[in-house]
């Protein structure tokens, strides 16, 4: 019979076979010694961490059981802690007068076992500001992982779909490889022979091959040179890092509980969720994940995570996939201090479309929005301006600070019950605790899942109790951060943009107008009444949250008179303000001050006068009003609670002023420091550059000025 495939095309397919995974091989042993590479970098910051607890530990318990160990004569011969016998060896202890060679080894046993219940329940933490060689040697194993993974990924899938086939057609074509064997080949083999030819020649065809060999070509041409590398790596992407290392030694990272508390038939069924987050334009932690799969596979649910936990990310990956599953519209309401956040967040870590529905264009917007599709974000107020077809439908409704919707009789809650009744799915978010406002709960639960709400009402008693949270788990989800977040970042920084209410433009136009630097600076805050500031607000709404969390907050400005407002607004719950006129003495007893205060409570402060030299660790949240001229400014204030000693993560909030002056000093100081990271080193020579000197300031005004109709001479 006549062949297909010439011998030399046959062994020139073969051959291509041999080539690709000869280089999966070595991509295999590559991945493996990387691996392991990880594991052991992990083991030794895990032995070095549970030495350092093992060296606060009295010999002492070593004998908690009663197991005879003679004491006495350890301490007699310098063995004062469980990470000194430890440390020693059998021989040195039974030298020990007094204690026998099988008392020596029962001593070690025991320390042993002290030795691996510290490991095993040691957490590793990663930061840049503790480059020691064991987290060094840690992070580059890591870096390495990270550049051969997209390859690892590659070649999975790539085996996943091919693998059998390939073997198999790798056996039955070996008859045409060779012309005298072809001869003695029966037809039914050559028939086989041939259909595996095709086999290979198609699965090996350039077009199948070209995402695996990209891959492995980008993998070819990476060249990891220095550990510097690899934290300067590490300091862009550190979630990637954590993802990874969470992968791979999951009890070294987070909360070891891969299900994130839920009943087991309901993680379950999270577990079997697929997600198609292209188009998402950021790194989900694990947590994070789980979360989507959660919102995903519970459809109208109430997600409660921590503030600093990134509940805005996981509902843009909600939309995400969801998209991706053909959605079309969506539609998002908030409170107005976060309207321009979130219209932000979502189109920084997504390809979604966002349009915000709120303000005089608002009508318009809606049209626009319902015309194309895409995330309608609107606030609680606008939500009355969506008349909707009662046969319209929108994929998704994410109803974040769904508190704000308690009151069953307020108007806002109704038009957004009426917004729900056209959502498919329904997300609502909060970052405050509702375990103790079990009756704000039910309602939010009674819009979303009616079965639940009819389980739970004889239960609210016992919204504590373990009963209860498995009856609420298929509708609410709440982690906390020493649950989830065991390593990095301990510093969680946020820039709250915020959108100028008509008196507040006003204000600030007028400043534009007489050409006031320093007036314009204080965006948002030089309004008369407070209540009718943006920056206000949203401050106020962090407090909140800060107090709900058992946390106390600082507050920093450069205005002598913002500090007066702010401290006027709060009332009682602002501490007395530091301030230049504030003597040392007194700004100790100040703090001190707040280290009793309860929850919730604001110190207040000039950020030249309680942005340096001052320690105030009990509290951990900290806002700055208005972006300083010199980010070391900024560095210093977080410093005062971002220190030694600090028991809690910091959270630090940025208020800025969407389309003002906010926006113009930060895009020049992030190109500053871009250009500083490049091309200086560290030092207060190269931090002055920093500044923005009067140049960059008439720069900054001439260019608001221009965006705001008006044309001025700077008066500073």
């Amino acid at each position: 019979m006549a062949r297909n495939y010439s011998t030399g095309e046959v062994k020139r397919l073969r051959r291509k076979y041999e080539e690709l995974y000869a280089k999966l091989r070595k991509l295999d042993s590559l991945a493996d010694r990387s691996y392991q590479e990880i594991t052991a970098a992990t083991a030794k910051i895990a032995g070095s961490g549970s030495m350092e607890l093992l060296e606060a530990i009295p010999v002492d318990e070593l004998n908690r059981e009663k197991k005879g160990i003679r004491v006495k004569a350890l301490h007699d011969a310098g063995f004062h802690t469980v990470a000194d016998i430890v440390k020693a060896n059998v021989h040195r202890i039974s030298a020990i007068n007094g204690i026998s060679p099988e008392g020596a080894q029962a001593i070690k046993q025991a320390a042993a076992e002290l030795a691996q219940t510290a490991q095993s329940g040691t957490k590793i933490r990663l930061s840049a500001d503790d480059k020691n060689p064991d987290s060094t040697a840690l992070v580059t194993a890591l870096c390495k992982y990270k550049h051969i993974r997209s390859a690892v990924e590659a070649a999975s899938q790539f085996r996943q779909n091919y693998d059998t086939v390939l073997t198999q057609a790798m056996t039955a074509s070996k008859p045409a490889s060779g012309g005298i064997r072809w001869l003695f080949t029966s037809s039914a083999k050559k028939n086989e022979a041939d259909a595996a030819c095709d086999a290979l020649a198609q699965i090996l065809s350039d077009t199948n091959l070209a995402p695996l060999n990209r891959e492995l070509e980008v993998l070819r041409q990476f060249t990891f040179t220095t550990s510097k590398d690899a934290w300067d790596d590490f300091s862009r992407d550190s979630i990637s890092y954590i993802n990874i290392l969470e992968n791979i030694e999951p009890d070294r990272v987070g909360s070891g509980d891969g299900v994130y508390g839920l009943p087991e038939e309901l993680a379950e069924s999270v577990a079997d969720v697929e997600l198609d987050l292209t188009g998402l334009r950021c790194t989900l932690r694990r947590y994070q994940e789980w979360g989507v799969k959660y919102a995903v596979a519970q459809r109208r649910i109430l997600l409660g995570d921590e503030m600093g936990l990134g509940k805005t990310v996981q509902a843009i990956a909600v939309m995400v996939h969801l998209r991706n599953k053909g959605g079309t519209h969506f539609a998002v309401v908030c409170p107005a201090s976060v309207l321009t956040n979130w219209c932000r967040e979502i189109a920084k870590h997504s390809d979604l479309s966002v349009i915000k529905v709120h303000g005089n264009g608002k009508e318009a917007a809606l049209q626009q929005w319902l015309t194309d599709g895409g995330v309608a974000v609107t606030t609680y107020e606008t939500t009355a301006v969506f008349d909707l077809a009662d046969a319209f439908r929108l994929t998704m409704l994410t109803v974040d600070e769904a508190h704000y919707i308690k009151n069953p009789s307020a108007q806002r809650t109704g038009n957004v019950k009426r917004l729900c009744e056209h959502a498919e799915r329904l997300l609502f978010m909060t970052g405050t605790a509702l375990e103790n406002r079990v009756g704000e709960m039910a309602t939010l639960i009674n819009i979303l899942n009616l079965d639940v709400s009819k389980t739970i009402q004889p239960m609210l008693a016992l919204s504590s109790a373990p009963q209860f949270r498995e009856a609420v788990a298929p509708v609410y989800y709440r982690r906390k951060r020493e649950d989830v977040l065991t390593e990095l970042p301990e510093l969680v920084e946020s820039m709250e943009w915020c959108n100028l209410q008509p008196e507040e433009k006003k204000v600030y136009q007028e400043a534009l107008s007489e050409s006031n630097f320093m007036a314009a600076r204080r965006v948002s805050w030089n309004v008369d009444d407070l209540s009718k500031s943006s920056k206000a607000q949203r401050m106020l709404e962090i407090i909140e949250d800060a107090r709900e969390q058992d946390r106390k907050v600082l507050i920093f400005s450069f205005f002598l008179d913002t500090v007066g407002k702010i401290c006027a607004l709060l009332g009682e719950n602002a501490m007395e303000p530091i301030t230049g006129s504030v003597t040392p003495m007194r700004r100790q007893e100040i703090i001190d001050e707040v280290d009793k205060a309860p929850a919730g409570t604001a110190l207040v402060a000039q950020i030249q006068s309680g942005g340096t030299g001052l320690n105030i660790q009990s509290a951990s949240v900290v806002i700055l009003c208005e972006p300083q001229l010199k980010p070391s400014i900024e560095n210093q204030a977080i410093s005062r609670a971002y220190r030694m000693g600090q028991a809690r993560s910091v959270l630090v909030y940025r208020l800025l002023c969407d389309d003002t002056i906010d926006e113009r000093i930060m895009d020049i100081l992030a190109e500053k420091q871009g250009e500083f990271d490049a091309f200086a080193d560290e030092s207060k020579a190269a931090d002055d550059t920093l500044e923005l000197d009067k140049a960059a300031i008439a720069d900054i005004m001439q260019a608001e000025q221009a965006a705001n109709g008006e044309q001025r001479t700077v008066n500073g």
